[in-house]
């Protein structure tokens, strides 16, 4: 089962990232969903996390539309970069949840922003997120949503680091190396 899944980061590597963007794109569209439609307010951690998943979307779908093995190779590189930061970031967030301060300082309230300061001020503090880091708003399965964020930042690192791996490998076997100094 493992060998057939490895063999589709030979075979298929522009499927693999597509899946991988798609699933970035859904992951993001739920998480607007919980902002929208049942009110929870993103932290600034949480924002830090959606850009990274943005980015990690980018990068997979860059790398699913371009047919050259170093796109592929690049793109899971990345991957791996913007993954690692997401994790590390929802990794704190997780450590904050786990371990409250007594005195919540990450954001002020939405309303409050716009109401105090100019228009080109507020914005600004807006895509910073005006939630608190340290609360869980939101479970699933027993996992906060920070927690299941740095559940998909590795998997999506995983990915990256498997299908460089195996391209790279592809590479080398195909033949294909630098040419040899006289």
């Amino acid at each position: 089962m493992s060998g057939k899944i490895l063999d589709w980061f030979d075979a298929a590597p522009r499927r693999v990232l597509g899946t991988v963007a798609a699933i970035s794109v859904a992951l993001l569209a739920f998480g607007l969903y919980l902002q929208h439609v049942v009110g929870l307010e993103p932290c600034p951690m949480c924002i830090v996390q959606r850009y990274a998943l943005v980015l990690i979307a980018v990068a997979a779908a860059v790398g699913a539309a371009l047919k050259a093995r170093g796109a592929h190779m690049a793109a899971g590189s990345l991957m791996v970069l913007l993954a690692g930061f997401g994790a590390f970031v929802a990794a704190r967030q997780s450590w904050l949840q786990w371990n409250p301060p007594e005195v919540s300082a990450c954001g002020r309230d939405f309303y409050g922003m716009i109401e105090t300061f100019p228009l080109q001020r507020a914005i600004p503090m807006i895509f910073r997120g005006s939630g608190d880091c340290s609360k869980v708003d939101w479970t699933f399965l027993g996992g906060s949503i920070a927690n299941w964020s740095f559940v998909w930042f590795v998997i999506f690192g995983v990915v990256g680091l498997v299908l460089v791996l195996r391209q790279s490998r592809r590479g080398r076997d195909s033949g294909v190396s630098a040419p040899m100094a006289a």
